[in-house]
C-alpha cells in the first residue's frame, strides 16, 4: 500500500476547472482551510488507479454572492476557491517495487475529482520518498538542506543533472548565498575525483579548507613563481583578446596597427617554434594558437617599423618609412602594460612562462581531478587582479578549460563545473568595452555547449538583472535566496516556468539561509532551508554598531597605506 490512503479523510473540495497545469479547487470542507497555506502541497485523484497528481497551492480566494438586496438577516452566499499549480505524478508500485514520484503530469484530473490536504505524517513519508528513493542509484548524493514544508525531511539534488543542465545560484547580500556555495563545495570535495574549479573574486572562500580543497591565488605585483601561483602569460590570448586589450580603436592609426601586430605575433610564434625544433607545427598555427613568444622582440620589431627610413626618390636621400610614426602610441600603450607591476601576472618574464611545457602545466593545475596528494576542488583568488582586466582574465581560465575538454578524446573526458562567483562583473548584460565582449562570448558558448564536453557552468550572483540573460536562460536550475531589488526578482520569475510564478513571489521574504530551488536536479520545486558548511566563507561582513561601540580601536592605517605602496598586504 503506498503512503496516500484517503479513506477515511475528509476531501478539502473538488475539482472545478482545469487548464494545462492549473486546477481550480472548489471548497467543501471550509474547515480544512486553516490547515492549508499558500505553497502547500496537496493531492488530487487521478483518473488512473495507484496515480495521484501533486499540486502546488498558488492563491487561496473566498468569493461572495451577487445579491444586491438584502434584507436585515440575510447572509451573504461565500464560496472559497483555491488555485492549484501541478507539479508531478506520485506512482503506486505493486509488489517489492518502489513507489516513485515523477515530474511529468502522465494524465490530467477530471472534474469533481477530489483534492486531499496532506498531514504532517505523510508529508513526512512523501518527502522521504522525494529525497531518498529517487536518488537511490547516486552513491553519494548532493544533501543541499532540508525542507521547509518539513524540518525532518532532508532535501536532496540530483548531483548529475544539477551541472549537466547548468544552474544559478542567486541572492541578495547577507542572504546566505556564500554558505549555499560552500556548502556545494563540501560534499564535492569529498568525491574521490571530485574536479570543479571556484573563480574566488574577493578572496571570501579562503576559510574553506581540508583534504580534497586546492588553493590557488593569480599572481599579485611582488609575487613569483611557486606551487600556489598562477600566472596566465600574454601569448595564451586569442586574437581578438589581445586586440581587445592592448589595441585603442580610436585612435586613427588602429588599422595599421592591428595589422602589423598580428603579422608580428605570428612571425614570433614561428620563430619560437623553429628555434623550439618544433616545426612542424608551423604550418597549422593560427593567430590564436597557445604557442609562446617574447613580448620585447615584438616590441623591437614593431619600433623599427614605427622608426624606418627607407631610399629617397634622389640618390643618397631617404623618408620616411609607410609605417613611420602611425605605431608610437600603440607601442608606448603596450610597453606601460608590459612594465606594469599590476599585470605581473600576465607580463612576468620569467622563462618558465615562456617553455612550451607551461600551458601543460598550467591546465594541470586547473584540471586535475582529485589525487591522494591533490585537492580536486580548485578555488582561485582573484583578489588582486585590477578590476579592468578582471573580465579578460577569469573568460581565459574558463576558455581554456572549454578548448582542452573541447580537443580531448571523448571516451577519456572527465567532467569538471566552474563556479562563477560575483558573475554581473565578468558575464554582464550590458558591455561597455571590448574586453567585456571577449569574456562575454566565452561563457556564453559554454552556456551552450558545455554540456557536450562536460563543462559545468554555476553562475553566482547578488544582481542577477545583471547577468547576460543568454547564460542564465540555457541554466536548467535555480536556487534562488533573498532578492530585494524588484529588477531582480523578475528576471528570476521570468526565467522559472510559467506554472511556477507565483511560487516566486516568496523571493522577498525568504529568511537568511533559505532558498527556492527549481529544476532538473530536484524533483519538487521546493523551499529550503540550506544547510550550513562545516567552514563558513569570509563574507566580510562587519558589524558597524558593535565596531562603533568598542572602547578602544586599534589604528592599522599607516600599514594600510604602506601595503598600498608596496602592493603586498
Amino acid at each position: 500500500m503506498g503512503i496516500f490512503n484517503f479513506e477515511n479523510e475528509t476531501p478539502l473540495g473538488d475539482v472545478q476547472s482545469v487548464d494545462t497545469a492549473t486546477v481550480v479547487i472548489h471548497v467543501t470542507a471550509p474547515e480544512l482551510l486553516s490547515k492549508l497555506q499558500v505553497n502547500h502541497l496537496v493531492v488530487i485523484r487521478s483518473s488512473k488507479l495507484g496515480r495521484y497528481l501533486i499540486g502546488l497551492v498558488s492563491k487561496i480566494m473566498r468569493k461572495y454572492g451577487n445579491e444586491t438586496e438584502l434584507t436585515e438577516g440575510d447572509e451573504i452566499a461565500t464560496t472559497d476557491i483555491v488555485k492549484v499549480s501541478l507539479i508531478g505524478t506520485y506512482i503506486e508500485k505493486v509488489g517489492e517495487e518502489m513507489d516513485v514520484f515523477k515530474r511529468t503530469l502522465e494524465s490530467v484530473p477530471e472534474i469533481s475529482s477530489d483534492c486531499f490536504l496532506i498531514s504532517d505524517q505523510t508529508l513526512s513519508e512523501f518527502m522521504r520518498v522525494i529525497s531518498t528513493k529517487n536518488f537511490q542509484d547516486l552513491e553519494q548524493p548532493l544533501l543541499i538542506g532540508s525542507y521547509t514544508l518539513n524540518d525532518e525531511a532532508r532535501a536532496w539534488l540530483d548531483g548529475n543533472k544539477l551541472f549537466q543542465r547548468h544552474a544559478v545560484v542567486v541572492g541578495s547580500t547577507g542572504s546566505g548565498k556564500s554558505f549555499t556555495v560552500a556548502t556545494i563545495i563540501e560534499q564535492i570535495a569529498k568525491l574521490k575525483s571530485a574536479n570543479a574549479i571556484l573563480f574566488d573574486i574577493h578572496g571570501e572562500y579562503k576559510p574553506l579548507a581540508g583534504e580534497g580543497i586546492q588553493h590557488f591565488k593569480i599572481a599579485g605585483p611582488n609575487d613569483v613563481s611557486g606551487n600556489d601561483i598562477l600566472f596566465l602569460p600574454y601569448w595564451l590570448l586569442t586574437y581578438d583578446e589581445m586586440i581587445s586589450f592592448m589595441l585603442d580603436r580610436s585612435d586613427s592609426n588602429a588599422p595599421n596597427q592591428a595589422m602589423l601586430f598580428s603579422n608580428t605575433v605570428m612571425s614570433e610564434k614561428k620563430r619560437y617554434l623553429h628555434q623550439a625544433g618544433k616545426t612542424d607545427l608551423e604550418a597549422s598555427i593560427t593567430l590564436d594558437s597557445p604557442i609562446p613568444y617574447s613580448l620585447s622582440a615584438l616590441l623591437q620589431t614593431l619600433t623599427e617599423f614605427d622608426e624606418e627610413m627607407v631610399p629617397g626618390a634622389k640618390a643618397n636621400t631617404e623618408k620616411q618609412g609607410h609605417y613611420h610614426g602611425k605605431l608610437t602610441r600603440f607601442i608606448q600603450r603596450l610597453d606601460s602594460k608590459k612594465t606594469d607591476k599590476r599585470l605581473n601576472f600576465m607580463f612576468c618574464e620569467d622563462e618558465d612562462l615562456l617553455n612550451y611545457s607551461y600551458m601543460s602545466q598550467l591546465c594541470e593545475q586547473l584540471m586535475k581531478p582529485s589525487e591522494a596528494d591533490w585537492g580536486g576542488v580548485k578555488i582561485i583568488d582573484f583578489s588582486e587582479v585590477p578590476s579592468d582586466v578582471l573580465p579578460l582574465m577569469v573568460s581565459l581560465i574558463a576558455r581554456i578549460i572549454f578548448y582542452v575538454q573541447q580537443w580531448m578524446e571523448k571516451e577519456k573526458v572527465h567532467p569538471i563545473a566552474i563556479f562563477c562567483d560575483e558573475a554581473h562583473l565578468y558575464i554582464p548584460q550590458n558591455t561597455n568595452q571590448s574586453i567585456e565582449d571577449a569574456s562575454l562570448s566565452s561563457f556564453e558558448r559554454i552556456a551552450k555547449e558545455g554540456r557536450k564536453y562536460g563543462v559545468g557552468l554555476v553562475v553566482i550572483s547578488q544582481r542577477p538583472s545583471e547577468v547576460n540573460r543568454t547564460v542564465l536562460s540555457q541554466s536548467g536550475n535555480f536556487i534562488a535566496m533573498r532578492l530585494t531589488n524588484a529588477d531582480d526578482q523578475n528576471v528570476i520569475k521570468k526565467l522559472l516556468p510559467d506554472s511556477l510564478g507565483d511560487f516566486a513571489e516568496l523571493l522577498p521574504i525568504l529568511d537568511i539561509g533559505e532558498a527556492l530551488v527549481v529544476g532538473d536536479a530536484s524533483l519538487l520545486p521546493s523551499r529550503i532551508r540550506v544547510t550550513m558548511p562545516n567552514k563558513k566563507p569570509n563574507s566580510n561582513t562587519l558589524k558597524f554598531w558593535d565596531e562603533w561601540s568598542k572602547e578602544n580601536v586599534e589604528n592599522y592605517i599607516d600599514i594600510a597605506v604602506e601595503s598600498l605602496r608596496r602592493q603586498v598586504k
